[in-house]
């Protein structure tokens, strides 16, 4: 059954859908996002997004921090930073009243870690909006990185590392990132190794503050019921005495440049699982680097993943699959581009050669029409605008935008959106894919490994012939 979200946007792009049909009239859905923001003197960015629908407040710290920023031995550190932020700070050590309110005041509040950002974050009624900020305040300012409780979440942080690696396709994931990125892979790797976790110490979450939890590499979001000059005067009374670093983190310790590949790589790996997994990938745009290609791939993938496209066609309804995806992420250190086939071992090979196939029209002036492209734009303007229906999930996607591309990408993204062309989607194209070195992985079982006979050249297709 479709969701009520996807019904609604398909709703929104009207009769575009049908076959036939002219494209929908260019009229924004939804403005630019209605957000209030101001930095401070320490150069703390507070964003505000009022919505007094119900009296309830979400308050986010966002940091500049996560695994793009750890060299191997330091690697999973930011996460399990993340995990001591809830575990203590001076002014509980000093029982200030307020902070044994926080479990009882209906105040809810959680945590995470990503490549590029760590935010935490809590949801409150509109009362207690003090006591939120005060509290991460307090955890950025003044942690207390105890040992005994360091020890306790060592072993949950290595429990969830048990957990992503239980999932039998977590070997494609992993080696999806391990050969696309083989330089730096700890730079990609958020969870971390269950060896650095445990030989992780007080002393190395005081470095992580040191460098990283500092005004000008963070921002405070607030959304829901408050306006944002009381949430101005909020953050600037409690976060303003917050000390800056003299020196910006990433000036000190630069990101790593990871280089481009060499050459492309197929491999087949084995693994308890009853279907086949097959990812294909690339070194896409990074934000700051080549913007226009960040949001041309954002259309692009919106046109490829719609049910009546030729790629769906090509890939799942001839029956080649049970599904295809195609995907990227954007980031400021090197996005990733990747696609992604379940099939059979029976059906492998083919659905390889249909999937190359298929990457080598992307570029063809019929692989889709000038209507699927601007109802990619609408639906991607329909997503944005769902986007904002919940002020505590929305607090989530202000802050990935914040940490990897800065509040003007955010603010000016729906206009860039909306003025990408089929020449934009066409140079991304030719840029990052066609005919781009890229890995391909195949994830299958020992007796389908024997029997599909896929090889690592299926793997790498006929777009890496000449050296790539």
């Amino acid at each position: 059954m479709a969701s009520v979200r996807t019904v609604l946007i398909l709703i929104l792009l009207g009769t575009s859908l049908a076959a036939g049909q002219s494209a929908p009239p260019a009229v924004p859905l939804v403005d630019a996002p209605p957000l209030a923001s101001r930095i401070l003197k320490n150069g703390l960015e507070v964003i505000v997004f009022e919505d007094h629908s119900v009296p309830l407040v979400t308050t986010e710290l966002v940091v500049r921090n996560g695994s793009f920023t750890e060299p191997p031995e330091l690697n999973g550190l930011s996460h399990l930073y993340e995990h001591m932020f809830f575990k203590g700070n001076q002014a509980m050590v000093n029982r200030e009243p307020y902070t044994f309110d926080i479990g009882q005041s209906g105040i809810t509040y959680n945590a995470r870690t990503a490549e590029e950002a760590v935010t935490y974050f809590l949801t409150t009624t509109t009362p207690n909006v003090e006591i939120s900020l005060r509290y991460l305040r307090d955890s950025a300012r003044d942690p207390v990185f105890d040992r005994v409780l360091l020890d306790q979440e060592k072993e949950v942080v290595v429990g969830e590392i048990d957990r992503q690696e239980s999932n039998p396709y977590s070997p494609l994931v992993q080696g999806m990132t391990r050969a696309l990125f083989s330089r730096y892979p700890s730079r990609k790797s958020p969870a971390g190794t269950r060896a650095t976790v445990r030989a992780a110490t007080p002393e190395a979450m005081r470095l992580i503050q040191e460098r990283y939890y500092v005004p000008n590499n963070a921002a405070v979001i607030i959304t829901g019921d408050i306006t944002p000059a009381a949430a101005f005067a909020a953050v600037e009374t409690l976060f303003g005495g917050w000390r800056r670093r003299p020196v910006d983190p990433f000036v000190e310790f630069p990101m790593v440049e990871h280089p481009p590949l060499e050459r492309s790589i197929g491999t087949v790996l084995t693994g308890p699982i009853q279907q086949v997994g097959m990812q294909i990938g690339w070194h896409g745009p990074s934000v700051g680097r080549d913007d226009a290609s960040t949001y041309a791939a954002d259309v692009f993938l919106w046109i490829l993943r719609q049910q009546n496209s030729r790629f769906q066609r090509a890939l799942v309804d001839s029956g080649l699959t049970m599904g295809a995806d195609f995907g990227y992420y954007t980031q400021r250190n090197v996005g990733p581009i990747t696609m992604t086939l379940q099939s059979t071992p029976e059906q492998a090979r083919a659905a390889l050669r249909a999937a190359y196939a298929e990457i080598a029209r992307f570029a063809d002036p019929s692989y889709y029409t000038d209507e699927e492209l601007e109802s990619a734009k609408v639906a991607l303007e329909a997503d944005a605008l769902f986007d904002r229906e919940k002020p505590s999930e929305y607090a989530h996607t202000i802050s990935f935008w914040w940490a990897t591309a800065g509040l003007e990408y955010y603010r000016g993204y729906l206009t860039r959106l909306r003025a990408i062309s089929r020449a934009d989607i066409t140079r991304y194209i030719r840029t990052y894919i066609q005919n781009q070195p890229h890995v391909g992985i195949a994830l299958m079982s020992e007796a389908a490994a024997k029997t599909s006979g896929v090889t690592s050249a299926d793997l790498i297709g006929p777009q890496a012939a000449g050296g790539k």
